[in-house]
């Protein structure tokens, strides 16, 4: 009742006051830079960004990547602009196919059959129609051949793997890992993991080498501490000479290889 009582302008002066008095205890607005933060966090979820280096060094690879690919867009819309500029029809060619139309049919609409029997009746393009038309063969020839040599390897590589006594899924875990590394490879994609097998790989043999040596040196020195260590020959007492205990003469000349095997 007291507030229907006030006229308008105090009405809205105390909404005024209640809405300056909420914003006042809403949550702070956050910063441009918790904002943008935010925003990297969410697209690199494994970065921290604790430092201006480290987020100023992200932002200029983003914007490296994005120049590279608004440089590729221009590239390709100026090839097509060429094209449509070149040839109209090409343009209402693309826009059926974007629509999901079949171009094919747009261009019997627009030519008509006799019109199409004219195109690819026209003597001046014979010569190209022959080309083209040969470049289709081989090229459906080389994809049959690459498809027959493609599956008489894959069989072969089955029958390798068999022999190894596998299980089925060690085997496809193997053929998924292979298929993998070769589609990235196929787009030039190389990861880490990828390239520390390539390294192991490359450095087996020499590490298998370096060990097996490593393990000869161990073991020799081993033998030899074990023979340093090793008590000599006698219970300890002193070897009496008499008439029945001639003492046993030594060489007065040794040579080394005598000496050394005194020596193990």
């Amino acid at each position: 009742m007291m507030f229907a009582a006030l006229n308008l302008r105090q009405q809205l002066i105390i909404l005024l006051k209640n809405m300056a008095e909420n914003q006042n205890t809403s949550v702070p607005e956050k910063s441009k830079r918790e904002l943008f933060g935010e925003r990297l966090k969410t697209k690199y979820p494994d970065r921290e960004f604790a430092d201006d280096e480290e987020l100023f060094g992200q932002i200029d690879e983003d914007y490296n990547d994005y120049d590279n690919q608004i440089g590729e867009y221009k590239d390709r819309e100026s090839k097509l602009v060429d094209l449509f500029s070149k040839d109209p029809r090409s343009a209402q060619f693309l826009t059926d196919m974007a629509k999901g139309n079949d171009p094919w049919i747009s261009v019997i609409e627009r030519l008509g059959i006799d019109g199409v029997t004219d195109l690819l009746n026209d003597p001046d393009k014979q010569e190209e129609y022959a080309e083209a038309n040969k470049k289709w063969a081989e090229r459906l020839a080389k994809e049959k051949e690459l498809e027959e040599l493609a599956q008489q390897n894959f069989a072969e590589s089955m029958e390798r793997l068999s022999q190894r006594n596998l299980d089925d899924e060690t085997i496809d875990a193997a053929m998924n890992l292979i298929r993998d590394i070769v589609d990235d490879a196929v787009v030039g994609k190389y990861s880490d993991e990828t390239i520390d097998m390539a390294l192991k790989a490359l450095n087996h043999d020499s590490d298998v080498q370096n060990a097996r040596t490593e393990g000869q040196v161990a073991g020799r020195n081993q033998k030899i501490e074990e023979q340093l260590r090793k008590p000599k020959s006698g219970d300890g007492q002193p070897n009496l000479a008499g008439s029945n205990n001639a003492p046993t003469r030594k060489p007065s000349q040794q040579s080394m290889f005598a000496l050394a095997d005194e020596a193990r």
